[in-house]
């Protein structure tokens, strides 16, 4: 047997024999003490791993920007005044569900992180003829973003029905006839809204008669009952007269742009309203509700959805972005007031009972107490329109105009313009306020 003490002058590694079998001898601690300090150091290296993945986390939601994972904090900063000032903020509880909202413009990029969650009921192809939803401009898109978008930014009616149709090319233009044609198309998919993010010159007649087919399908979308909301331009600064067409045409709400700190964005067309015969076309005199632009909506500086670019994010000036806006908050309205829906005996009475709605709602400048033809009625405001004390209708029909007789259509058909984007958008991000 070995003693203890015999057995602390043994040292380690060294070979004995006890009882005619040799043993060699271990330091049992030590081997302890290195199992101790490689499970310690395993340990470590594991909460190490999962410290740095919560704050990579935390540095990517607080500074996603950085890494291209959000909108720089700029856009959605102007995004929630742009809905501060036209009253998104106070509407709760709408979200556009069950409103069907038709876009015609360039298509619309499927693949971008703030559209995933879409309801894209229906694409139209009038360019290419293709199957699948795609975006070669970017300007369909960043105005669908505006109504739809759920992520970075954040759209004013997601939950809408969503119809594209694409009749705007790469270069960002489009005859009449094409996108007549898609407006058409949307009349046929029971569409209640057509969002028109574009404009051209007016056909030969100026509300006399038209000469223009995409005149002549908007006409008989809102005699069925389609709300046609349209640009009024961007020549502000260079005015030819008067608002673009279809935005031109008399029962649709066409659209001007305001500045964050309320004032009219500088490239907004002035609309004539007093009546031309020179230069041509004529344009007739104009009455209240259906003086242009009936109201004005975000334009300068909208932050928007970007595609074929080196961000997700972005911004747009435009009465294109002024369209978009109204379009999305005219949803809101359409689900709270579904009277206001078009139905399959709809004719355009609905339309001018809310164009009436919009005159009396929107929020005008100081000192204005009646139309501006740059101001038009008012800031739009969705929650002044949705909590209207004369939102029934049978109040309101008591005020509207009555129809004329209708107008005699399409005559001239050589009056064929091609008709180009009101506003595109940006090739690039800005962070940078230029108001």
């Amino acid at each position: 047997m070995i003693t203890d003490m015999e057995s602390n002058e043994i040292e380690e590694g060294e070979s004995v024999n006890n009882n005619g079998n040799d043993f060699q001898v271990f330091n049992r601690k030590r081997d302890e003490d290195v199992f101790k300090l490689l499970v310690g150091f395993s340990v470590t290296l594991v909460s190490l791993f999962f410290i740095a993945v919560i704050l990579l986390w935390v540095f990517i939601t607080m500074n996603g920007e950085v890494f291209g994972f959000s909108p720089p904090q700029s856009l959605t900063t102007w995004e929630e005044e742009y809905k501060e000032m036209t009253g998104v903020n106070e509407i709760q509880g709408l979200d556009g569900t069950g409103i069907s909202l038709c876009i015609v413009d360039s298509g619309i990029d499927t693949t971008h992180p703030d559209l995933k969650n879409i309801n894209l009921k229906g694409w139209n192809d009038v360019i290419n003829s293709a199957s699948e939803p795609y975006d070669d401009d970017g300007h369909g898109t960043a105005m669908a973003g505006i109504i739809v978008a759920d992520g970075g930014l954040n759209g004013l009616a997601k939950n809408v029905d969503l119809y594209v149709a694409k009749a705007i090319n790469s270069d960002g233009s489009g005859t009449d006839d094409g996108i007549a044609e898609a407006v058409d198309w949307c009349v046929s998919q029971d569409s209640d809204i057509i969002s028109l993010s574009l404009g051209g010159a007016q056909g030969f007649g100026g509300g006399i008669f038209t000469t223009d087919s995409l005149e002549v399908a908007v006409e008989d979308a809102i005699d069925v009952g389609v709300i046609v909301v349209a640009a009024a331009g961007n020549d502000g600064e260079n005015d030819d007269g008067d608002v673009s067409s279809p935005g031109s045409v008399e029962n649709v709400i066409c659209v001007g742009g305001v500045t964050r700190l309320g004032n009219v964005w500088s490239g907004s067309s002035e609309g004539d309203n007093n009546g031309r015969l020179l230069p041509l076309p004529p344009i007739l005199p104009r009455d209240d509700p259906d003086k242009k632009p009936e109201i004005i909506a975000p334009a300068l500086e909208v932050p928007v959805l970007m595609t074929n670019s080196e961000s997700w994010w972005g911004w747009s000036s435009g009465t294109s972005a002024s369209t978009a806006w109204v379009s999305g908050g005219l949803a809101l309205f359409l689900q709270e007031y579904p009277e206001f829906q078009r139905t399959n005996d709809s004719d355009s009475t609905k339309i001018e009972e809310l164009k009436v709605l919009l005159s009396e709602n929107s929020q005008m400048k100081d000192g204005q107490s009646q139309h501006d033809d740059r101001f038009g009625y008012g800031i739009f405001k969705i929650d002044n329109l949705i909590n209207s004390e004369n939102s029934n209708s049978t109040n309101i029909s008591n005020i509207v105009k009555k129809e004329g007789e209708k107008t005699q259509k399409n005559i001239f058909q050589v009056f064929q313009v091609e008709r180009r984007m009101a506003a595109s958008v940006p090739p690039d991000n800005s962070i940078n306020a230029i108001e």
